[in-house]
């Protein structure tokens, strides 16, 4: 306590006569008493910390400058960040002004004895500043009053994300520092040295981002109650995708590949296709449910990652729907040449064993043509209004020609041949599809 004493003692031995007092020497916010610390009755003279430097003049600038030490998080469920920023401000007081050109560190608790802006993180959740082994701040006064403050404060600050994009996507995430209370005629910021008066930002490591570009800007909040000076460090963050496409992109790219195989696998061989065709949809369901999971609060965003997942599940999907249409119009195909083939082989087993029913059922078929035939002639005996056929079953047969002849145009006459297309479509649809899809995620 003694030696705190004598290096204020010895402050005071600097400054001049008329301004010398104690910076507990503080007045009431009316005025009527003041109050005093022992050991600083003679610092300052009518030094009052609830009053602004230039009170009812011009309004104080504010420098600031800021150190990035590390950004420990940024989370696209929540979409906010999290960082260690060294804050540092600048401003001078008249009040404060001592002889010589030398500089002094105060103790951080005197902080408490004067007046010091009262700037605040906009978008900021959660804030705190350190205080291990003491609280992390740091008062400097030099002798033309002006007064180095700085903090080292933790936040997590709010960060609007676009993930339409996601994995393939840059994120422009803010940190805004502007006055709570004193306006733009009380105060005004400005950065210390522009772009320059950030430091840290560049060096930082994260796991899944890279810092592409940052930039200060000078601002103004307008607001019911006034216009509050803000200061802005704007930074863009572009993901690093190279473990999504070790993780989601060719596993999943694997599997539409796996898919494809069936194609080589005869349609007689139903266990062998249809396991390789449930297996890969399965599989391919529990990597879009993976995929999903780091980010179950966006599921309202359609992102890349899950239109490149849907465009795979759908040629899996069509893979096992192929198998289906050929072994289908396999099955057809042999039904329909079945009763072909039997009769022709009982007519032959007839035509050996017994000759002379064959003459007869010929003889028995003629005869019937020849009264058909009579009927027809004798057209006086039939009533033509029997044969005229309605016009509603005259539209009714056309409509049925048509559908037949539809029908007739996607019938797949040889099943084997599905297989033999399917092994050049579905590669070459697969590979356009990849075209645009990265083109347009990367490009546009």
């Amino acid at each position: 306590m003694f030696c705190r004493y004598f290096c204020f003692f010895s402050l005071c031995l600097f400054l001049p006569t008329q301004r010398r007092c104690c910076l507990g020497h503080v007045s009431d916010l009316r005025g009527s008493r003041t109050t005093s610390l022992p050991g600083f009755e003679n610092l300052t003279v009518g030094y009052n910390k609830y009053l602004r430097p230039y009170f009812g003049g011009e309004p104080v600038q504010i420098a600031m400058s800021l150190d990035i030490a590390s950004i420990s998080s940024i989370s696209e469920s929540d979409m906010d960040y999290t960082a260690t920023i060294y804050l540092r401000q600048r401003w001078t007081d008249p009040r404060l002004v001592f002889h010589g050109n030398k500089s002094f560190t105060l103790d951080a608790r005197l902080v408490e004895l004067l007046w010091v802006p009262d700037t605040y993180i906009v978008e900021s959740k959660r804030s705190f500043l350190h205080d291990v082994t003491v609280g992390n701040r740091l008062i400097r006064l030099f002798s033309n009053g002006t007064i180095l403050y700085a903090l080292r404060i933790t936040t997590t600050v709010a960060c609007n994300m676009d993930l339409s994009k996601y994995p393939m996507d840059t994120q422009t995430c803010r940190l805004q520092l502007e006055s709570w209370g004193y306006d733009e005629n009380d105060v005004i910021f400005t950065w210390l040295r522009g772009n320059d008066s950030v430091h840290g930002i560049e060096k930082l490591r994260l796991s899944q981002y890279a810092v592409e570009s940052y930039y200060t800007l000078v601002s103004k909040s307008h607001q019911e109650t006034g216009s509050y000076p803000r200061l802005i460090l704007q930074f863009e963050l572009r993901r690093n995708v190279l473990y999504f496409i070790l993780e989601t992109y060719v596993p999943s790219t694997l599997l539409v590949m796996l898919s494809w195989v069936s194609f080589w696998i005869t349609l007689d061989s139903v266990p062998a296709r249809t396991c390789i065709g449930v297996t890969t949809v399965l599989s391919m369901t529990t990597l879009m449910i993976g995929s999903r999971s780091s980010l179950s609060k966006t599921n309202c965003f359609i992102k890349a990652i899950d239109v490149y997942l849907g465009i795979c599940f759908s040629f899996i999907f069509g893979a096992l729907v192929e198998y289906a249409v050929a072994h289908y119009s396999s099955s057809q195909k042999r039904a329909a040449k079945a009763p072909q083939e039997g009769p022709a082989n009982e007519l032959t087993e007839v035509e050996e064993v017994n000759f002379t029913n064959i003459l007869n059922s010929s003889i028995t078929s003629y005869k019937r043509k020849i009264s058909f035939t009579s009927i027809e002639i004798s057209s006086d005996n039939v009533n033509c209004s029997d044969l005229t056929m309605k016009t509603h079953e005259k539209i009714k047969r056309v409509l049925r020609n048509k559908m037949h002849r539809i029908i007739g145009y996607f019938t797949i006459q040889n099943p084997s041949n599905v297989d033999h297309y399917s092994k050049l479509l579905f590669p070459l649809f697969f590979m356009l599809v990849n075209v645009f899809y990265w083109a347009y995620y990367l490009y546009f």
